[in-house]
């Protein structure tokens, strides 16, 4: 999805782009995504600014691009189970409206009328109203489709072009050299492993999360719906399993059952753990769905850097190269921002965030973790 933002963004600023990508459109991570675009799990910061400038992007994908993509500006509803994880919230949303988000705090008797079918315990909660939600896989084939660029599906990049004096110039794949002044490293959680193909270091790691899938239902979940401790899964440096309740309708019908994260590097094999804590977690939520069936699960990888921000810009290191990768469980709601912002790189614009807190180099002496 962000190369496909990457893309679209940077053509329309008349750039010439080619898309090489190893499997097809949304083979990776994306297709195993939700399709959040989320500001209300971001606390103020780089992050939030970021997603508030995609969500606005996104928007206006939104009015272009309409129901092919599935994009739904339905709002999100975070709800605490006890007075304690309440005040939490409330505070944790006071700082959100001081950085441009319409948090909305909502009353224990007012969740009904928000979500009539949630369960009846819970002690309040706040409505995000600029949450929304697309179909990952739709909305990258169709950025992809109007952005122009040519796609080379089944590529597999090799290697990177560099000079003698170390400039890319272009990259090695397994069907002949493509030659461009500019190289976007969109990898993903693989982002890591292009980066080192250039020499240079970015430890991206991959977090596996899975997602229960039932059965088409009527509209019976209006929102994204996740509880209060979600956040802190989201920060939470913890290569352990951690689950926190996510619950959320399509537009095609089945409710999407998050969320779960844990480092186990490649693994893809299923996890009944994992499973059974998110459907336990989701009729917590909603009890009705002790009476669904779940059709079908998936796992997916997200791009976890140390800090938990994404690399975006220009790599000093390796000049021509540019990065847009690493953002983990946030990259289709961060894609629009971060194409927009990579596009303004290339063209010699001031981008519209600053790009320090992104900078890709910025793991070079942590001796942290390495991919």
């Amino acid at each position: 999805m962000v190369g496909a933002a990457c893309a679209l963004y940077a053509a329309r600023a008349g750039l010439d782009v080619r898309v090489v990508d190893r499997g097809p459109v949304a083979g990776g991570t994306t297709g195993a995504g939700e399709g959040n675009l989320l500001v209300s799990d971001k606390e103020p910061g780089p992050e939030l600014d970021l997603a508030l400038l995609s969500a606005r992007l996104w928007s206006r994908l939104g009015d272009e691009l309409g129901t092919a993509v599935e994009y739904e500006p339905k709002g999100g509803l975070v709800v605490a189970s006890t007075p304690e994880t309440l005040t939490a919230l409330h505070t944790f949303a006071a700082a959100q409206r001081t950085a441009g988000v319409e948090a909305e705090p909502v009353a224990a008797d007012q969740l009904s009328a928000l979500e009539p079918h949630l369960s009846s315990g819970m002690a309040g909660g706040v409505h995000y109203p600029q949450d929304a939600q697309v179909m990952p896989a739709l909305a990258a084939a169709h950025l992809l489709r109007t952005s122009g660029a040519r796609l080379h599906t089944g590529w597999t990049v090799t290697g990177v072009l560099r000079t003698a004096d170390g400039a890319v110039t272009g990259v090695r794949t397994d069907r002949g050299d493509l030659h461009a002044p500019a190289v976007v490293n969109a990898a993903g959680t693989w982002g890591g492993g292009l980066a080192a193909l250039a020499g240079v270091r970015l430890p991206v790691l991959p977090r596996r999360g899975f997602v229960l899938v039932t059965e088409p239902l009527p509209r019976m979940v209006r929102h994204k719906v996740y509880a209060a401790d979600y956040v802190a899964d989201v920060a939470s440096d913890s290569a352990a399993l951690r689950t926190s309740p996510v619950v959320e309708g399509t537009a095609a019908g089945p409710v999407l059952i998050g969320a779960s994260r844990e480092r186990v590097g490649f693994d893809h094999s299923l996890s009944l753990p994992a499973l059974r804590a998110l459907a336990a977690g989701a009729i917590g939520l909603f009890p009705f769905l002790e009476r669904v069936r779940a059709l079908r699960t998936y796992a997916g990888f997200r791009p976890y850097l140390p800090d938990h921000l994404p690399a975006i810009g220009p790599d000093p290191r390796a000049p021509g190269l540019f990065h847009a990768c690493g953002h983990e469980g946030a990259g289709i709601g961060l894609a629009a921002g971060t194409g927009q912002l990579i596009a303004q790189t290339l063209t010699g614009k001031t981008p519209e965030l600053e790009l320090t807190p992104f900078r890709p180099e910025r793991f070079d002496t942590d001796g942290g973790d390495t991919p």
